[in-house]
């Protein structure tokens, strides 16, 4: 069913914005995700865990989580795990909810300003109060996973199925630049923070503030704009017969999706070989500004100023990796950045410590290789969807890319606690690009094009 508005004008109305809530919550992910956060949790927890030492200092001492005990360099990453394996669990609940409601566009802003709020709040942590860091950090990134599942889900509803290519390009392309700036505006805050008359720390502090603020104002425009469409689910459809609340019902439709699913092998394969190779990016992502920080000794404004070279140079990435595709495939040319990725990895490994210019090097390979598998792992996965199901499967696939990525960061965590060093932790990572590469190879995505009931592309 094609709920695209009949107007062209209105259509281009919505797709820009649209195009606003990935600049929006794109400020959450880059700036406090990616960047700051994660250090700055580091440096609260070992305040906790070590009183008294120096922050750039190893701490021996472990905290203590419910009895369990953590090195205070683990507990970021083991709040990011704890956030997806949350989402796991929520996420196609999510899609399945705005499938059947038909107020996507409510859902999304609801979603949007509860994580808005707990980024916002993110300036309280202070002193060594990590628990309150570690609850805040949850709540924001399962509202903001959540809050993508519908995002995807209204793309079908204001883009008719010729024109969804572009503007979930342009989304993307609006995701980068609003990140970005940001980014770039937060930096040369903690640059100059000493003629601001703040500290490093309370720049950092209003800079986490600035990504809660950003999602939260910007996400009013889309949810002004933006149309709610009517409910995907058909009366007849099994999910509509289950009977019970809103809730339960979504439940039925769930399963009747992961039911359906079964039924296209070759879409199956690719969501799992995602599942592990966009593990280890999303690792990469997560813990490439604690490394810096804590193996490498690099300062904030290096990290931050790395992150922006990422974030800019992913852009560029996507594009160039497009026009490989559009010779080599895009299932060949994902293989191939997934060969780099690996590379990434080495290099990582191999880093000096106190020397900013090779790891601002591999950032450069980082945002080429990242924006390239990222655009085409989300096209190549748009031809394997059956026709008239796309709310539904990318449902699954947003919950592939934002909530099951947990077994990197937990890997990350333990090997470091176990051996004390970031290094043998990131060459782990080696380990989920080789199985989602290799799983990989075996989609068959000829068969599965044909299997969905879609058009085969010129280059397959």
């Amino acid at each position: 069913m094609e709920t695209a508005p009949a107007s062209e004008q209105e259509r281009r109305r919505q797709h820009r914005a649209w195009y606003v809530y990935d600049w929006a919550n794109s400020a959450f992910f880059t700036t406090t995700a990616t960047v700051l956060f994660g250090p700055y949790l580091t440096v609260v927890a070992k305040r906790a865990a070590c009183p008294g030492q120096n922050t750039d200092l190893a701490c021996r001492n472990d905290l203590s989580v419910l009895g369990v005990p953590i090195a205070p360099g683990s507990l970021a990453l083991y709040a990011i795990t704890a956030a997806t394996v949350l989402s796991a669990l929520i996420l196609p609940v999510v899609g399945a909810l705005a499938d059947r409601s038909g107020r996507k566009r409510s859902l999304m802003a609801a979603l949007a300003w509860a994580g808005a709020t707990a980024a916002s709040g993110l300036v309280l942590v202070s002193g060594d109060n990590w628990q309150l860091g570690v609850v805040l950090e949850v709540i924001a990134g399962l509202c903001a996973g959540a809050s993508l599942v519908v995002y995807d889900a209204i793309l079908c509803d204001i883009a008719t199925p010729a024109e969804r290519d572009g503007v979930s390009s342009r989304g993307w392309a609006a995701g980068y630049l609003g990140g970005g700036l940001l980014l770039a505006l937060n930096l040369v805050l903690i640059t100059f923070h000493d003629a601001a008359g703040i500290s490093t720390e309370a720049a950092v502090r209003i800079s986490l503030l600035s990504a809660g603020l950003w999602w939260g104002l910007f996400t009013i425009i889309p949810f002004r704009v933006l149309r709610d469409g009517p409910p995907l689910v058909s009366p007849g459809s099994p999910a509509a017969r289950s009977g019970g609340g809103l809730v339960r019902q979504s439940f039925g439709q769930l399963r009747a999706t992961l039911a359906h699913v079964r039924g296209y092998p070759q879409t199956v394969r690719f969501l799992v070989a995602y599942l592990f190779f966009n593990d280890g990016i999303q690792t990469v992502i997560y813990a490439a500004s604690i490394f810096g920080q804590e193996q490498l000794k690099l300062s904030s404004q290096q990290l931050v100023m790395t992150i922006l070279v990422v974030q800019f140079v992913a852009f560029g990435g996507a594009l160039l990796f497009g026009r490989i595709a559009g010779r080599a495939g895009a299932k060949r040319t994902v293989l191939s950045g997934l060969l780099l990725w690996c590379v990434v990895v080495g290099i990582g490994y191999l880093l000096p410590a106190g020397e900013f210019g090779p790891f601002a090097l591999l950032a450069v390979l980082i945002g080429v290789v990242l924006g390239g598998t990222q655009a085409l792992s989300r096209s190549l996965f748009s031809q394997l969807i059956p026709r008239g199901r796309e709310a539904e499967y990318f449902s699954l696939y947003q919950s592939a890319e934002r909530g099951t990525s947990w077994l990197g960061t937990l890997l990350f965590g333990l090997l470091y606690q176990l051996t004390d060093s970031y290094r043998a932790a990131i060459i782990a990572l080696v380990i989920f690009f080789l199985i989602g590469g290799g799983l990989l190879t075996r989609v068959r995505v000829r068969q599965g094009i044909e299997d969905a009931g879609n058009i085969l592309p010129a280059v397959v």
